[in-house]
């Protein structure tokens, strides 16, 4: 197999719609020699423009408070996620508190249902026992020839 050659096409054709202008190709950056002392002046009469602000940026305080700030802001989030960890586990103890005495209520009214139905299935018995019988048919209280007595009124 042959290698492919790579192909170029040069020209000196202005792009689309730029015909009327002559085409340039693009210019390379110029230098330029930088005189350090010049440089140093120009920082000095801005620092003299604008002395407060200058002296306020380059010095150490504001790092340092900067520093402060963070630190600060991140003890504060760590004692507020560690406040929010106690109040959940607070929560978690006294729910769990709350369905265990739910739990024993649940027994206790299964043990009083259960008490409850013994005894009402020994009531015919105890019943019995005193000398009660059963009634025997159904009893009605007739008023029809009711008169009240004298000595109601």
């Amino acid at each position: 197999m042959m290698a492919a050659t790579a192909r170029t096409v040069r020209s000196n054709v202005a792009p689309a719609g730029r015909e009327h202008e002559p085409y340039a190709a693009p210019s390379r950056p110029k230098l330029k020699l930088v005189d350090a002392d010049k440089e140093r002046e120009n920082e000095e009469s801005l620092s003299s423009k604008f002395g407060v602000f200058s002296k306020w940026v380059q010095g150490r305080t504001v790092p340092a408070m900067h520093i402060i700030l963070v630190v600060a802001f991140l003890l504060a989030s760590v004692l507020v996620s560690l406040g929010f960890r106690t109040l959940m586990a607070q929560n978690s103890f006294e729910q769990t508190q709350v369905q265990s005495n739910i739990v024993r209520l649940n027994q206790d009214i299964e043990d009083d249902q259960a008490n409850l139905d013994r005894l009402q299935a020994s009531l015919p018995d105890k019943a019995q026992k005193m000398g009660m019988v059963p009634q025997q048919g159904s009893v009605s209280v007739d008023l029809e020839g009711y008169e009240p007595s004298q000595g109601a009124q």
